[in-house]
C-alpha cells in the first residue's frame, strides 16, 4: 500500500535553494511493499478530524465538469494566452547531463512550507512555478489540511500562498504565491511520450533540508494504479491512476517536484515513494503524476471550473473536532478515539471551552445523552460553533433539518455548502439542553 510521506522531522535551516550538484547523497533503502506520498511532515498526531467541509460540485455560478478519467488523455480547458504552458512537443533530444537538467529547471521550483495548526502539524514539499505570475502546482496532500502556506524562490524570495484549487482523487493542486511577478516558470514536456527505459531526473525538497536536491533513474513501468495513504495518520488512503513509475529514489519533501527527461523538461510530478519500514532489499520505486494530467486539471481550476472531483478555493469550516467512522452512536465514538492508540486522550474534565489544535484535545467525559448524531471532541477557539456556544461533549443531530448520525453523516450535511453559506444546526449539550442556531461557514483548510 502507498503511504504519506513519514512524518520525521522537521524541515532544517536554510541552505541554498539551488546548490551545485554534489555526488549523490546517500538516500535510504526501502521497501517493496508499502509506499508513501511524499510530503514530510512533523508533529503531534490528533484523532479528531477539523470539521472544514467542502462542496465538491461546482456553485450555481459555475461551470459543471465530468470527473477526470484516470488516464492522462485531458482536454485542456481553454485559458487567457500564456496563463499556464502547455506541452511541448519538441523530441527530447540529446541528454543535457544531470546538471544541466538542474539548471535549466531548478529556477523554476518553490520550497513549499505549510502549517497545519488544527492538527499541530508542519509540513514542506516541493511546487513547480507554471506561470510567471506565481501560479504554482502541487500535490493535494502538500496542502491538505493547511491554515497557512508559504513558497520561497530560487532567488530567495519568500511568499505567502493561497490555494487556487484541489483535487484530492488525482493529488493535484494549483496554489497562487502572493504579490508574485515576473518568475521563472519550469520547463514542460509531453508525458505522453514517456517510455520506459527513458532517463529521469527527479528534483524536490528532499527530506525537508531547504534545498532542491536531484536524484538520478529510469521510467521503469507507465500507467500504473498505486493505493496511496498516510503512515497511521489523518490523511485518508486514495487510489491514484495513470502513474509513471520510475526507479529515482523519491522521498520525503519531494512532493510536487519535477520529473525531467533527458533535455531537461517536466514530464511528471513527484508524489509517492517507498515506505522505509519494510525490510526487503530491492531497487526503490517511486512515483509521478504524468504532467499532462496534472496541467489538465490546474487549468480547470485557474478558470474557476469546480466539479466532482475539483474544489475552487477553500472549503467551508465550522470548526469543531470530530471522530471518524460511520458509527451514530455518540458513547461509541467516544469510546473508538480513547482506543485508537494515536495519544489521544478520554475522559478529560471539559473545563477547556476551544482548543487552538488538537495537541491537548482529550474525548469529553460529560456526553449529551442522546442516541444518534456526531459528537463534538472539541471546538476551534475563534470559529463559527464556538461563537454559537457549542462546546465538547455536545452532539449535533440536524443540519438545516436533515437528521445528523455519524461523523461521515455530518461530513456529507456540510460538504453541500460553500464558504460564507449561513446553515442551521441543532445539538444538544452534556446538560441535555437543545439548541438550534444559525451559523456562518467561513474558508477552512483544504481537505
Amino acid at each position: 500500500m502507498q503511504d504519506y510521506s513519514g512524518y520525521g522531522q522537521p524541515p532544517m535551516g536554510p541552505t541554498m535553494p539551488m546548490p551545485p550538484m554534489p555526488p549523490p547523497p546517500p538516500r535510504r533503502r526501502i521497501g517493496a511493499l508499502s509506499y508513501l506520498l511524499v510530503a514530510l511532515a512533523a508533529g503531534a498526531l490528533g484523532a479528531g478530524s477539523v470539521v472544514a467541509l467542502y462542496h465538491p460540485a461546482s456553485s450555481s455560478s459555475a461551470s459543471t465538469a465530468s470527473p477526470q478519467p484516470s488516464s492522462g488523455a485531458l482536454k485542456p480547458v481553454p485559458l487567457p494566452s500564456g496563463a499556464i504552458p502547455q506541452p511541448s512537443t519538441a523530441s527530447p533530444g540529446t541528454s543535457a547531463g544531470e546538471q544541466a537538467i538542474v539548471n535549466k529547471i531548478a529556477p523554476g521550483l518553490v520550497i513549499i512550507n505549510t502549517t497545519l495548526q488544527y492538527s499541530s502539524e508542519s509540513a514542506a514539499a516541493t511546487g513547480m512555478v507554471i506561470n510567471s505570475d506565481g501560479l504554482v502546482l502541487t500535490n493535494n496532500h502538500v496542502i491538505e489540511d493547511s491554515t497557512a502556506i508559504t513558497a520561497r524562490t530560487a532567488t530567495g524570495q519568500t511568499y505567502t500562498a493561497k490555494v487556487v484549487g484541489y483535487d484530492a482523487t488525482g493529488d493535484i493542486a494549483l496554489i497562487k504565491l502572493q504579490g508574485a511577478s515576473g518568475l521563472r516558470t519550469v520547463p514542460i514536456g509531453d508525458s505522453a511520450t514517456v517510455k520506459t527505459g527513458d532517463s529521469v531526473v527527479a528534483m524536490g525538497n528532499a527530506e525537508g533540508q531547504n534545498a532542491i536536491a536531484p536524484v538520478t533513474g529510469q521510467v521503469t513501468a507507465l500507467n500504473q494504479t498505486i493505493t496511496a495513504g498516510d503512515q497511521g495518520g489523518s490523511i485518508a488512503r486514495e487510489t491514484l491512476h495513470g502513474m509513471i513509475q520510475t526507479n529515482a529514489n523519491i522521498v520525503s519533501g519531494d512532493s510536487g517536484g519535477p520529473l525531467a527527461n533527458s533535455a531537461g523538461q517536466v514530464i511528471g510530478m513527484d508524489t509517492a515513494g517507498n515506505d522505509g519500514g519494510f525490510a526487503v532489499r530491492q531497487s526503490s520505486a517511486g512515483y509521478a503524476i504524468p504532467i499532462d494530467t496534472a496541467l489538465n486539471v490546474a487549468r480547470q481550476m485557474a478558470a474557476g471550473q469546480a466539479s466532482s472531483t475539483i474544489t475552487i478555493g477553500y472549503p467551508p469550516f465550522m470548526g469543531v473536532y470530530i471522530g471518524q467512522g460511520s458509527s451514530s452512536d455518540p458513547q461509541a465514538q467516544a469510546a473508538q478515539q480513547s482506543g485508537a492508540g494515536n495519544g489521544f486522550g478520554f475522559g478529560g474534565n471539559g473545563n477547556q471551552n476551544c482548543y487552538n489544535s488538537d495537541r491537548n484535545l482529550v474525548a469529553p467525559a460529560n456526553i449529551a445523552n442522546v442516541s444518534s448524531g456526531t459528537l463534538i471532541l472539541g471546538t476551534i477557539c475563534g470559529g463559527p460553533a464556538a461563537a454559537a456556544g457549542m462546546t465538547a461533549g455536545s452532539v449535533i443531530t440536524a443540519v438545516d433539518g436533515q437528521a445528523i448520525g455519524s461523523p461521515e453523516s455530518l461530513t456529507g450535511a456540510v460538504s453541500k455548502f460553500r464558504p460564507g453559506s449561513t446553515i442551521s444546526v441543532t445539538w444538544v449539550s452534556p446538560s441535555g439542553h437543545r439548541t438550534t442556531s444559525m451559523i456562518k461557514l467561513l474558508p477552512g483548510p483544504p481537505l
